[in-house]
């Protein structure tokens, strides 16, 4: 009876070991340095790859962005002039942008979905400004909401996520982010478009139509059972490629956030192939 005791142990020891070595050799396949995949609903951690390391989160900063001005500013179709002040520093920067110029009047509804599809620097700016004055004093409100959230490894320089030795967080912390602007709706939908067309301004009669880059780029919606919902990509020399995700599988949704995959805008879009790999894994 020992005898089969010890044997009984000894197997089930054998088969942690055995999940473990399959969780590192999943985890060593995937591109990306860091990853989160969480249930939407429970906040359950599903997998988790270096989740808590210090990243640099490139665009995926404007997912706060754009909650914060959501909250801010109920009124979506509120006019907000785009002020021409912060153009010499985008293009210092070479960020990337949605096509918006100087002094057009654009409403908030547009600079939202201009931040996050195309991910345009003059949106992001230009919302940041509109609540609180300058990008400075938004910022403040930034740093203030990752605290509410419990973004404790969080730590904010600019509303666009252009690069700075003291913008940093963890993909843990963008998906207590993400989780949390989910439950908006008007979050919610904007993460989800695939395309867009603004409203007439004074420059842009017939608006300007975006579409999201997450979808421009990746493979395939269909996963195992579901299918990707919506997106936010990010990109950096620091930072490597970045993905926010949202998918549906078997009834549940889930949020899958990775940084630091190798390449660029130009080669084989590798955050998005984790994002397919994970998603298809998941049960």
């Amino acid at each position: 009876m020992i005898v089969l005791l010890v044997l009984s142990i000894l197997w089930t020891a054998n088969l942690f070991i055995n999940d473990r070595q399959q969780i590192i050799q999943e985890e060593q396949r995937l591109f990306s340095e860091n990853a989160i995949l969480v249930d939407l609903k429970s906040g359950k951690v599903l997998f988790d790859k270096q989740s808590k390391v210090e990243i640099y989160p490139a665009s995926l900063t404007k997912m706060m962005t754009a909650i914060l001005a959501i909250e801010s500013l109920p009124n979506l179709d509120q006019r907000i002039t785009i002020p021409y002040e912060m153009f010499d520093k985008i293009r210092a920067e070479n960020a990337s942008v949605a096509g918006f110029v100087a002094q057009e009047q654009v409403s908030v509804r547009d600079l939202l979905y201009g931040n996050i599809l195309p991910s345009g620097a003059e949106a992001s700016i230009s919302l940041a400004i509109a609540v609180s004055g300058s990008e400075k004093d938004f910022v403040k409100i930034m740093n203030d909401k990752a605290k509410k959230l419990g973004m404790n490894d969080t730590h904010f320089m600019n509303a666009t996520g252009l690069h700075d030795n003291k913008h940093f967080s963890t993909v843990k912390d963008l998906s207590k982010l993400l989780r949390y602007a989910l439950q908006n709706e008007k979050f919610y939908e904007v993460f989800t478009a695939k395309r867009y067309t603004t409203s007439a301004t004074n420059v842009h009669p017939d608006g300007i139509t975006f579409n999201s880059s997450m979808f421009e780029r990746l493979p395939s919606t269909s996963i195992k059972g579901g299918t990707i919902l919506g997106g936010k990509t990010g990109y950096t020399d620091n930072a490597g490629l970045c993905l926010a995700s949202l998918a549906e599988k078997d009834g549940k949704q889930y949020i899958f956030i990775t940084t630091g995959a190798p390449g660029n805008h130009n080669t084989k879009q590798f955050h998005m192939t984790d994002a397919i790999t994970v998603y298809n894994q998941t049960f």
